[in-house]
């Protein structure tokens, strides 16, 4: 149990300076110039729940993470389309997310509309959803 909080404290850590380092080069190898995100920006949460997911569409400004909460029972696999290569917005393929825990999104940084979906129940509607990036 100590081993894996001590992994989750690592990898916390190597996340935020990752995070910390893109924050000093936003361009683009495309010439396109990507803004910073907006200061004070809520975090948009999906809550996972018995009856599925809610909201079932956002909408987050480019540079932004979405949180996939899971307040059901049971554990939920949650991933981009399609089903079942997930290549459509790797950023969201966040994974297994146990019952009461929370899993962050990578930065959206692509203007696009990304599909979602768990993928252990891919054809359960009410666990499919979008994300618009702006």
């Amino acid at each position: 149990m100590a081993e894996l909080s001590s992994r989750r404290i690592i990898w916390s850590l190597a996340v935020a300076g990752s995070l910390a380092m893109m924050g000093c080069s936003r361009g683009s190898s495309d010439g396109v110039t990507n803004p910073p995100p907006a200061s004070g920006n809520p975090s948009t949460t999906i809550t996972i729940s018995s009856t599925g997911v809610s909201p079932k569409a956002v909408t987050v400004s480019r540079g932004s993470q979405v949180t996939f909460t899971n307040s059901d029972t049971q554990a939920h696999n949650m991933n981009s389309n399609p089903h079942p290569v997930h290549t459509d917005c790797p950023e969201l393929n966040v994974g297994l997310i146990n019952s009461g825990e929370s899993r962050q999104t990578g930065a959206l940084n692509t203007a696009r509309t990304c599909g979602y979906h768990d993928h252990n129940q891919s054809t359960n509607t009410a666990l499919q959803g979008t994300i618009t990036i702006q």
